[in-house]
C-alpha cells in the first residue's frame, strides 16, 4: 500500500485519538473531544448528503435527537420521565436505530422529489414538527425532557465512551467514503450533477435520494445514541431550531467539500463553546460567554469570506498550488487536481 499524504494524515489522526486520554486531562477528553466526535458524526451526514447528492438537509439533528429520545424512553427506569420501560440499553439502542431509519425513510421519501431551497425548507419543517411533537406529547418527553439515562455498564466510564465515540467516528467516515465509491454512490453523484439525464437513463432518482437519506439517518442515529449515553439526559432542545442551525454551522465551518471537515468544524465549534470565557480581554470588547452566537457568527463570516469551502477548502487550495488558490474545492467524491 502506497503511503499517500492523505493516508499518512489519517494514520496520524487515529494515533492522536488513541493516545489522547494519556496526553490531555479528563475534562478535555470528555467535554471537548468526546463532544467533538459525537457532533462530528451528525455533521458528517450533512456533508455526505450535500456533497454526494446535493441534498442540504436540516433534519439531520432531528434524526440524531429521535434516536436519543427513543433510547431515553426505552432504557429509562421507573423513576425517569417518558415511557420508562427499563429495557436493556443495547436492545434500546438497536430499536432506536430501527425507528430512526424508519422515520428517515418516510422523511426521505416525502422530500425526494424536491430540490434546492425547497428540500432545505421541507427538511426544516420536519425538524419543527418533531421538536414540537416531543415537546408537547409528555408521554414521550415533554419540554422538560428525560433524565437519569444510564449507558451500558461496559460504557459507564468516560474514557471507554470516548474510545467508542472515536471508533464510531472512524467507522462513519470510512463507511460514508466507501458508500460514495460504490455504484450507488457514483449514481448519487450523477444525480447530483444531472438529475434529469440520470432519470432519462432509467435511474430511479427519488429512490436513490430516499436511500441516501436513510443511510444518513442511520449514521446520525449512532451519534444520537452516543450523545444520550454521554449526557445522561435528553430534551426537545437537543434538536431545537438553535441546535439545528449550530450543526449546519459546524458543517460550514469545516467545509462541505470533504467529510473530514465535519469533525474539524465540530472541534472548532466545541473549543469556542468551552473556552470562549477564558480568552484574554474578551469581556472588555463585549464578547463574553453570553455572546457566543455573535462570536460564532463572526467566525463563520470570516471563514466563508476567506474560503467558501470552509477550512478543508483552504487546505485543498494550498495542496493544489498557488495558481489554484482562488478556485473552490471540487465536489465531494472527486480528488482535487494539482495545478
Amino acid at each position: 500500500m502506497k503511503l499517500t499524504p492523505s493516508l499518512f494524515l489519517g494514520i496520524a489522526v487515529i494515533a492522536i485519538l488513541v493516545v489522547a486520554p494519556l496526553i490531555w486531562s479528563g475534562f478535555f477528553v470528555n467535554f471537548v473531544l468526546t463532544r467533538m466526535l459525537i457532533f462530528g458524526i451528525a455533521a458528517a451526514t450533512i456533508v455526505f448528503l450535500t456533497g454526494y447528492a446535493a441534498m442540504t438537509s436540516l433534519a439531520q439533528l432531528t434524526l440524531f435527537g429521535i434516536a436519543a429520545m427513543m433510547v431515553g424512553n426505552f432504557s429509562g427506569d421507573s423513576g425517569a420521565d417518558g415511557l420508562s420501560l427499563g429495557w436493556n440499553p443495547w436492545l434500546s439502542a438497536i430499536i432506536a436505530l430501527v425507528i430512526t431509519m424508519i422515520v428517515a425513510a418516510i422523511m426521505g421519501a416525502v422530500a425526494a422529489r424536491t430540490e434546492g431551497i425547497y428540500y432545505l425548507m421541507l427538511t426544516f419543517i420536519f425538524s419543527v414538527i418533531v421538536f414540537n411533537f416531543f415537546g408537547q406529547v409528555i408521554t414521550f418527553s415533554g419540554f422538560g425532557g428525560i433524565t437519569g439515562i444510564d449507558p451500558p455498564a461496559l460504557l459507564d466510564n468516560e474514557t471507554t465512551l470516548y474510545y467508542v465515540a472515536a471508533a464510531t467516528s472512524v467507522a462513519a467516515f470510512v463507511g460514508l467514503r466507501w458508500l460514495g465509491s460504490t455504484p450507488f454512490g457514483l449514481t448519487l453523484q450523477g444525480i447530483r450533477d444531472e438529475p434529469v439525464r440520470m432519470a432519462a437513463l432509467g435511474f430511479n432518482v427519488p429512490l436513490h435520494r430516499t436511500l441516501a437519506f436513510v443511510a444518513s439517518g442511520f449514521v446520525a442515529g449512532l451519534g444520537g445514541i452516543l450523545f444520550v449515553w454521554w449526557n445522561g439526559q435528553v430534551d426537545p432542545n437537543t434538536m431545537g431550531i438553535g441546535a439545528t442551525i449550530d450543526l449546519l454551522i459546524i458543517a460550514v465551518i469545516g467545509g462541505i467539500a470533504r467529510l473530514e471537515g465535519a469533525w474539524l468544524g465540530s472541534l472548532i465549534f466545541v473549543l469556542a463553546n468551552v473556552y470562549l470565557r477564558d480568552l484574554p480581554f474578551i469581556d472588555s470588547i463585549g464578547l463574553g460567554e453570553d455572546r457566543f452566537n455573535t462570536v460564532v457568527g463572526l467566525l463563520v463570516l470570516f471563514i466563508v469570506v476567506v474560503s467558501p469551502d470552509g477550512i478543508v477548502g483552504i487546505f485543498d487550495r494550498f495542496k493544489r498550488g498557488p495558481k489554484a488558490t482562488t478556485s473552490s474545492s471540487p465536489p465531494i467524491g472527486e480528488e482535487p487536481s494539482v495545478a
